[in-house]
């Protein structure tokens, strides 16, 4: 079954709402708990289900992504698996780029349709879940599905962020509504369990996950040309246009990694003792590159904080933190409620030196500084005795070293602040 089937994982627009951590990369390239990629949750998702035929299309900033794709995913050579980047091209037929989600795919046909498959597993390249897609493709199979979404139950109150979809009592879907306002919510309620509905949620979200049969696809692509969106336009039409489209309801944690505050909370969340997404289950592996770093070197208190390799940490107190590789942090530093990314690469001696001779400071963050609600993207320099403390005194803005939003400070990567500097 699995080896009827063909992934594609989109990379995603500009990613304006996650500025300024898409400054320089795509969404699907931004950290993740210290050693990931967004991108490494649904191509995991994907090789923990045996689905390894995987393209990623990219298109903004997109040589980040493909560099990390390139050295973290490589098969045995008597393997058919493959992760593959298709780039937005510009050809003789096609000379725009990507216009929406089903205009990607629509574009990358012509790469995808001389290998053997059934059905097409369409993705989001930046959404933090785990998924078993086995169950998800046996349901469409079973259902006799053309057209597959998989669907979460929601609150009320969040209803209104999403495409929300009505079933029937087979599961069938037989209308959607796009961010529907809370005083026509009350009839869209659809059959879920008695789990979710002990708890409110009985509205059915679309996930940005869909399963296509390959025929279905093909031919909604190429007879509604204009139609740039699966959500938006082509999914919609098809459910108007009465076709067999089932929900496949999952009850898992998942969350749409939409901007810097739920950003910053999926990342600060795995600190707690039993997180929702548990990076610590062997049968949900995280793939992602191997790197071969030294162990975390550690002094100092820390509570509730995750130390990725090749760290050294001498710094008073750690709380609720995120540490990602390479990262140092100076003697007396107290840091809490933070995500920092880490650094690429160490620096060398002479670098060190150069960098005391021009008074700047090393990369990572220094002596006695005090964080607290903040993003350190990678390969800061933070000098000694900085303050930053985020919270919701602070007004949104864009500045040249930081960016403030939902009272989270968000460091720019590679800025060096020096040291006394505060915010």
């Amino acid at each position: 079954m699995t080896k009827d089937v063909i992934s594609i994982i989109l990379g995603g627009g500009a990613g304006t709402r996650l500025y300024p951590l898409t400054r320089r990369r795509s969404k699907p390239a931004v950290p993740l708990a210290g050693k990931y990629r967004l991108v490494d949750i649904p191509i995991s998702n994907c090789l923990n289900a045996e689905l390894n035929r995987i393209f990623v299309l990219t298109q903004f900033n997109s040589a980040s992504l493909n560099k990390h794709i390139k050295n973290s995913y490589h098969f045995s050579h008597f393997d058919k698996g493959f992760v593959d980047i298709l780039a937005a091209e510009q050809t003789p037929d096609n000379p725009t780029w990507y216009q929406g989600t089903a205009d990607a795919v629509r574009q990358c046909l012509h790469h995808v349709e001389n290998f053997d498959f059934k059905y097409v597993l369409i993705l989001s390249g930046d959404q933090l879940y785990q998924m078993d897609f086995r169950d998800m493709i046996n349901h469409h199979i079973e259902t006799g599905a053309e057209i597959s979404i998989a669907t979460i139950p929601v609150s009320a109150k969040d209803a209104s962020d999403f495409g929300i979809l009505k079933t029937d009592n087979t599961g069938a879907i037989v209308s959607f509504t796009e961010k529907p306002s809370q005083e026509v919510l009350p009839p869209w309620a659809s059959e879920v369990s008695d789990e979710m509905k002990g708890i409110g949620r009985v509205y059915l979200a679309s996930m940005g996950i869909y399963i296509f049969s390959r025929d279905v696809l093909f031919d909604m692509l190429g007879k509604q040309p204009e139609a740039a969106d699966f959500g938006k336009q082509l999914i919609p039409e098809a459910i108007e246009a009465k076709a067999r489209v089932f929900s496949y309801q999952y009850e898992g944690y998942w969350t749409d990694i939409g901007n810097i505050s739920s950003f910053w909370e999926a990342n600060i969340g795995l600190t707690d003792d039993i997180p929702q997404f548990n990076l610590f289950n062997e049968s949900q592996t995280i793939y992602s590159r191997a790197r071969m770093l030294p162990p975390a070197k550690i002094s100092g208190t820390m509570e509730k904080t995750i130390i990725a390799d090749g760290c050294i940490i001498m710094a008073s107190r750690l709380e609720r933190c995120v540490v990602g590789i390479r990262t140092r942090i100076g003697k007396g530093s107290v840091v809490s409620n933070t995500y920092i990314m880490g650094s690429d690469y160490y620096q060398t001696l002479d670098e060190l030196d150069r960098a005391s001779a021009e008074g700047r400071p090393p990369m990572g963050i220094g002596e006695d500084c005090v964080i607290d609600k903040a993003i350190i993207d990678k390969n800061c320099s933070i000098g000694n005795n900085v303050h930053i403390q985020g919270g919701d005194h602070l007004p949104d803005g864009d500045f040249e070293k930081y960016t403030v939003k939902d009272g989270i400070v968000v460091v720019k990567k590679g800025v060096v602040l020096p040291d006394g500097f505060n915010i």
